[in-house]
């Protein structure tokens, strides 16, 4: 075919620099090796489609691109200025580029096409105007024409360059109709088709983007095909900046690089993200190896490394970067002004150096950039914006969007999410809810304005909103819902101000504020109040008593209180009938019974008669006023705290009921408590205690008397125990003008004539609970019992009979109570009931002793008690004061064999006496140490009876001694008594 281009000059021309120069050979081999297999290597289609790009762009037209794949042959059909002779040659010359002096050119290197050698060994070009073909084979056999490189190429195992040869076209090739020119690839082999694939592959928008020229691509990859055109990148934001670039920059750059002192930088934003298969590269203006995780496209004419796919770093790239930022915050102010512009802030950290680059420069501009709306048509720098994390209602207030006036100047709108990282990069304050909080307290509002607030933030965390401001009934705004009061039916706030109280005005009112521990408050509620507790303590200085007594009197009547439910109100000050003001708990009705009952100097006055009429008995009462007793009320009342002062109740001696409670508890581990505690007050101010008594003895009183109070230990165990009325009234003389004590009630006789009987007119169980004596028993059962017994045994003018103080003596003797000995004892002298000194008695031990103690006062107890008694009593025994010494002499008998029917185990012998003598007096039976004396049949009996224990068998036993014949009747009158 006709060589149009004149291929045959060229080839001859790079033949001869070879001929004459085989290192010029080898370098041009090399370096389309390099291009080919390093910066090149992948690149093919993007270098074909920005030749077409720059066709078209020459020629003034639409850039129309056609690459289809088939049959192992790639083929790029374009429009555009078609091929010349200065192409034909520049594409024969590496890094000679014909584009030069074209300013709008995308390729100017001269070495893109050298991409072609990567996947095709026989490239060809055919335009309107001619072609051009370069094939390894016909290159291969014009270098083995030359002998200079024969060595040359056998050492490269015949790898020419083979771009450095062009040929006329040996086949024709067809144009497709409306395209200028083809360039037909025919493929090395299938790893070359793989990446061709691949890259036609990745054609797409991003293609279009980073060359404009181009308005349409068709790709073909065997029956599939596909067109990306320019339409397709309408729906992206895009900006574009370009300039001149200062000669400065440029110096030790490229000579070709001085001549076209231009830069340009678009960004391309997708509306839903880079599509899939767009590389996140730098395009400059292809497809670089420098990642950019930025969610727009760059494109820009950054300077490249010689392998064309990193940037060459230097002043020119620090320059673009810095352009390249501005331009991104162009594109920022391009979008929406919507929350998803923050979707578009930078981080910090970049995928590589340019990347973080970029980064740096883009969030150094962002805080002085007017990016954020506060309104129409208002844009505002993120330094001046504040940020609020909370609802959408609640910030959409505090911005005074609507018809108020704004509370938070440069607040964001509530659609922006206030812990966006991107906010803090663009220099936006946020604020917590907690902080907004505090800046809301020098507010000065309408209470309807705080409603709506509290509507706003009804869907939000109570965290931070516990100093949230609330405007009260009385027009001041406070920090702190909590601990607030609402008015509940049966409360007129109205009337309450004297007392301090906060009540939230009305119009505030919002179920956020229970929430945050405001108070739905009736009337006991609101007297549960510190404010009213604080006003009742300081009323009597406070500058109108009388109204503070109203309110609190009003409330007290409107909760319906009992007496003693809120002690604390006995200290309200109240007028009395002389004018005077007196604590609540000190004035009396004028009705009271207690005018009766206390003493005259007791320190009580009568309630005025207007308050009794504007407030009525039961208020009065429910407030401390005296209708009868007080009654002292309390829960887990701490015994201890009692006993050492450290609480009170202010009750006559309660501090040694305590501690009695305590020591009748013994020592526990923790402290214990009273659950509940009732104690009739200003029992110490009675004088007329028949009357008094008749009081308590009736409810609700008499509970406080009657009933014991529990006290819960440690272990989970609860313990009765006298209550304090009980215990004080046992302790005074309130019973007929003697303790209760000093009297007993019918029943048990072997307390008669100890105690008198109880007085009538109260019933048995009251009584019982003053302390009044029920049986010897009890008596010995409380604490003090066996002492009070002693005492009233040595008291001459209290009768008891002989068998009464037996009975006594051995209760005393098996209690085993320990007392302080008695000076004074009653005891048994010559067998009559006798008050004598301690000093003189003895305990009788032994029946046998008696006729040596002729005028001895004797303690005697049952059998088998002396010894216990003796030590209760510090008394010697009767034994231990006796010799006991046997004169007489006796002779030893055996006993009976009938007395072992009666006594087994008793001695077989003992010393029989015509007259037994003991200590030089007569006597009829002796017990001593080792034998058993006796003078008759009487004396061995007691003698036989004591020794074995069996006491009670000695008549018995002296009737079998003098009739052994009437064992058999004896026995069987004895079965009668079992």
């Amino acid at each position: 075919m006709t060589d149009v281009f004149g291929t045959g000059a060229l080839r001859s021309r790079v033949l001869r620099a070879w001929a004459e120069s085989p290192a010029r050979f080898r370098e041009d081999a090399n370096t389309e090796e390099d291009h080919a297999l390093g910066g090149y290597r992948d690149r093919v289609v993007v270098e074909l489609a920005q030749n077409a790009a720059d066709a078209a762009a020459r020629a003034g037209v639409p850039g129309r691109l056609r690459l289809s794949l088939d049959g192992g042959v790639l083929t790029a059909a374009n429009t555009g200025a078609p091929l010349d002779a200065a192409g034909v040659e520049a594409l024969s010359t590496l890094r000679a580029s014909a584009k030069r002096d074209e300013i709008a050119a995308v390729g100017r290197f001269g070495v893109g096409f050298a991409a072609v050698v990567a996947v095709s060994d026989a490239p060809s070009i055919t335009s309107r105007t001619g072609g051009v073909e370069w094939s390894a084979d016909r290159a291969r056999a014009e270098v083995g024409a030359l002998p200079s490189l024969a060595e040359e190429l056998a050492r490269r195992a015949g790898q020419v360059p083979l771009l450095r040869l062009p040929f006329p076209p040996s086949t024709p090739v067809e144009i497709p109709e409306g395209y200028t020119t083809v360039v037909r690839l025919p493929l090395r082999d299938p790893a070359a088709e793989a990446s061709v694939r691949a890259q036609l592959e990745q054609v797409g928008v991003a293609l279009m983007l980073a060359l404009p020229a181009l308005a349409e691509v068709e790709v073909s990859v065997g029956d599939a095909v596909r067109a990306v055109t320019a339409d397709e990148v309408a729906s992206w934001t895009t900006v574009e900046a370009h300039g001149t670039i200062p000669a400065e920059l440029l110096a030790g750059r490229p000579t070709e690089e001085r001549t076209r002192p231009f830069w340009q930088v678009r960004w391309a934003l997708p509306p839903n993200g880079l599509p899939r298969g767009v590389p996140a590269v730098l395009h400059a203006p292809t497809p670089s190896d420098e990642r950019l995780d930025l969610p727009a496209l760059l494109i820009a004419t950054f300077p490249l490394a010689p392998d064309r796919r990193h940037v060459a770093p230097g002043p020119l790239t620090d320059h673009l970067v810095e352009r390249a930022a501005d331009a991104y915050v162009e594109l920022l102010r391009a979008v929406p002004p919507t929350p998803a512009l923050l979707d578009l802030v930078p981080g910090t950290v970049g995928a590589g150096e340019l990347d973080a680059a970029l980064r740096r420069a883009i969030l150094a501009r962002l805080p002085e950039t007017p990016l954020l709306p506060l309104g129409e048509d208002a844009f505002a720098r993120g330094r001046d914006t504040v940020a609020i994390d909370g609802p959408a209602a609640f910030v959409e207030l505090l911005a005074g969007r609507g018809d108020g006036e704004p509370v938070v100047p440069g607040l964001l709108p509530a659609a922006w999410p206030a812990r966006h990282a991107a906010l803090a990069a663009l220099g936006v304050r946020r604020m917590e809810l907690a902080d907004v909080v505090d800046a809301l307290a020098g507010l000065d509002r309408a209470p309807a304005w705080w409603h709506g607030l509290y509507e706003s933030l009804s869907g939000a965390s109570t965290d931070g909103l516990g100093a949230m401001p609330v405007p009260l009934a009385d027009g001041r705004v406070v920090r702190g819902p909590r601990g607030l009061l609402v008015a509940a039916d049966g409360v007129d706030p109205s009337g309450l101000d004297v007392l301090g109280l906060r009540f939230v005005d009305p119009e505030a009112v919002h179920p956020l504020l229970f929430r945050l521990g405001t108070i739905e408050a009736g009337p006991r509620t609101v007297l549960a109040d510190p404010a009213v507790r604080a006003a009742v303590e300081d009323a009597f200085d406070a500058d109108d008593p009388e109204a503070v007594a109203d309110a609190v009197l009003g409330l007290v009547a409107a909760a319906h209180l009992d007496p003693g439910d809120e002690p604390w109100l006995s200290e309200l000050a109240l007028p009395g009938e002389d004018g005077e003001l007196y604590a609540a708990g000190e004035l009396l009705l004028p009705d009271s019974p207690l005018h009766d009952v206390m003493a005259e100097d007791a320190p009580f006055g009568t309630v005025d008669a207007g308050v009794l009429e504007r407030h009525g008995r039961d208020a009065l009462v429910a407030a401390g006023v005296l209708d009868g007793f007080a009654l002292a009320r309390a829960e887990d009342v701490n015994l201890t705290g009692l006993a050492d002062q450290a609480e009170t109740f202010h009750l006559d001696a309660e501090e040694r009921w305590a501690e009695e409670t305590l020591d009748r508890l013994g020592m526990q581990e923790l402290p214990p408590l009273l659950p509940e505690f009732a104690a009739v007050r200003d029992l110490e101010l009675v004088e007329d205690w028949a009357a008094a008594l008749r009081l308590l003895s009736r409810p609700p009183l008499r509970a406080a008397v009657a009933d014991p109070a529990h006290v819960a230990l440690f272990d989970g165990r609860r313990m009765a125990v006298p209550s304090y009325t009980a215990w004080w009234l046992r302790r005074h003389p309130v019973l007929e003008g003697r303790r209760p004590g000093e009297f007993r009630l019918p029943g048990d006789a072997t307390l008669a004539g100890l105690y008198d009987p109880a007085p009538e007119g109260l019933d048995e169980r009251f009584l019982l609970a003053l302390g009044v004596r029920t049986t010897l028993d009890d008596l010995l059962s409380t604490p003090e019992g066996a002492a009070e017994l002693l005492d009233r045994l040595a008291d001459p003018d209290r009768p008891v009979s002989r068998a009464q103080l037996v009975a006594l003596w051995t209760a005393l003797a098996d209690h085993e109570t320990p007392v302080d000995p008695p000076e004074r004892v009653r005891a048994v002298v010559d067998g009559a009931v006798e008050t004598a000194e301690a000093a003189d008695a003895l305990v009788l031990d032994r029946p046998d002793l008696l006729p040596l103690l002729p005028g001895q006062p004797l303690v005697i107890a049952a059998h088998d008690r002396a010894e216990r008694l003796a030590d209760l009593l510090d008394l010697p025994l009767a034994s231990e004061e006796v010799a006991g010494k046997v004169e007489s002499a006796g002779e030893p008998r055996d006993v009976p064999p009938a007395v072992h029917a009666i006594l087994p185990g008793a001695p077989t012998t003992y010393l029989a006496h015509d007259e037994l003598v003991v200590d030089g007096r007569p006597v009829t039976w002796w017990a001593g140490e080792e034998d058993l004396h006796a003078g008759g049949a009487e004396g061995l009996a007691r003698a036989l009876a004591w020794s074995t224990g069996r006491w009670e068998s000695r008549f018995l036993v002296e009737a079998v001694l003098r009739a052994p014949e009437d064992l058999p009747t004896l026995l069987s009158e004895r079965d009668l008594e079992l």
